[in-house]
């Protein structure tokens, strides 16, 4: 069994693979301040059920999280081949970035799994924290991409700053004209979110000259792919196809 962890700002998502087959999965809250021991204790209680890893593919964006990742796999794990996504790790994808070590790792795992599912070009627009769009050539080259505020950051920060708006439940309003204040928030939120994927999706597909398969991932991927008029393929479990690509180009 594959092990495979991947740890964003908000979330971790904890994927169990058995060959190609993801058999198992898990949404958690990310906890920057979760020492190696207990990270350790939830690992053993959500695994109680899965036969025994034999190999561990991660990666993260949360620094602090990712050194006591180390600290659990040399502790609990020591005889389990591990492989951290990382500069020096072999992911078999070319970035084409003016300083390639600022790549997040997830956005080049992504791009990996994206090239290998679907080809390209390709661009992945990743809901987490931030709303990742992420570029990838016809040759499965990391092109770059671009970067913006997510849903939930997005809405915290209203509520925080407009004294009479509060944080509304995040679905889809009767219509776009709303009848109410939670109404019209939910409709700025899911209809203007749909509209800058499709505006940024544009824009980037005029550069390429191409017209580019569209792939949403991420926990928040669900509240407006129904809405965009340009996401072609909804692949939630994209990082974690991802990892485990990583983890078969590195296991020699």
């Amino acid at each position: 069994m594959l092990l495979t962890i991947d740890v964003g700002n908000t979330n971790t998502v904890i994927g169990c693979f058995e060959a190609d087959e993801l058999v198992e999965s898990w949404r958690i809250k990310t906890d920057a301040r979760a020492t190696a021991d207990e990270i350790a204790l939830l690992f053993r209680g959500l695994l109680a059920d899965q036969p025994p890893a034999d190999g561990i593919a991660a990666c993260s964006t949360v620094p602090a999280v990712l050194h006591e990742l180390r600290q659990v796999f040399e502790r609990y794990y020591p005889r389990v081949p591990a492989v951290i996504v990382e500069p020096g790790v072999k992911t078999g994808v070319p970035i084409l970035y003016d300083n390639p070590r600022e790549v997040g790792a997830d956005r080049i795992v992504n791009a990996l799994a994206a090239f290998a599912l679907y080809g390209g070009p390709a661009i992945v627009v990743d809901f987490g924290t931030s709303t990742n769009f992420d570029v990838v050539s016809e040759r499965g080259e990391f092109l770059g991409g671009a970067l913006a505020p997510g849903i939930e950051i997005s809405v915290d920060a209203l509520a925080a700053r407009a004294a009479r708006l509060l944080k509304v439940e995040l679905v889809r309003p009767r219509s776009v004209i709303g009848k109410s204040t939670v109404e019209a928030l939910q409709s700025g939120i899911i209809f203007g979110f749909a509209g800058q994927i499709d505006g940024l999706v544009r824009r980037i597909s005029a550069e390429l000259e191409a017209s580019p398969v569209v792939i949403a991932t991420g926990g928040l991927a669900a509240l407006v792919i129904d809405e965009s008029e340009t996401i072609t393929e909804h692949e939630p479990d994209l990082t974690l196809i991802g990892l485990r690509m990583v983890f078969e180009r590195n296991r020699d």
